[in-house]
């Protein structure tokens, strides 16, 4: 006997999530993902679409990432903890000073920055 997919709602996922659907909705868009749909157009999502939006969702609310920085970070396949990412940035915006900074390296350092500043405001928070 063959094992079905479990398969959710937006609003199962939003629930599980804890968000709003049209957060689903926009980060569907932002992060060009598409959910499966019923033939009356309902979304359903799978076990692998939770994963991603659990993924998603931590770069953006826990590690303080932008829209840009997290689908970064999921190309690369990666998803860092605090101190790695971090670390990253340092490096990164250590590097860039080294070399010529075109105008979307600019862009890169400029969102590192940001995450930077969310991190440290976070890492202040604990002390």
């Amino acid at each position: 006997m063959k094992m079905q997919k479990r398969k959710f709602r937006i609003g199962e996922l939003a629930k599980i999530l804890n968000v709003e659907r049209f957060v689903i909705r926009f980060w569907e868009k932002e992060f060009i993902l598409k959910a499966t749909r019923s033939d009356g157009g309902q979304r359903f999502y799978d076990e692998k679409d939770l994963e991603r939006f659990k993924q998603i969702k931590e770069l953006l609310y826990e590690k303080g990432f932008t829209i840009s920085g997290a689908r970064k970070q999921l190309k690369s396949k990666t998803v860092p903890s605090a101190n790695t990412s971090i670390i990253a940035s340092h490096k990164t915006t250590f590097d860039n000073e080294l070399s010529h900074v075109t105008a979307h390296e600019s862009e890169n350092l400029q969102d590192q920055i940001t995450e930077l500043q969310k991190q440290l405001m976070k890492l202040r928070e604990l002390l």
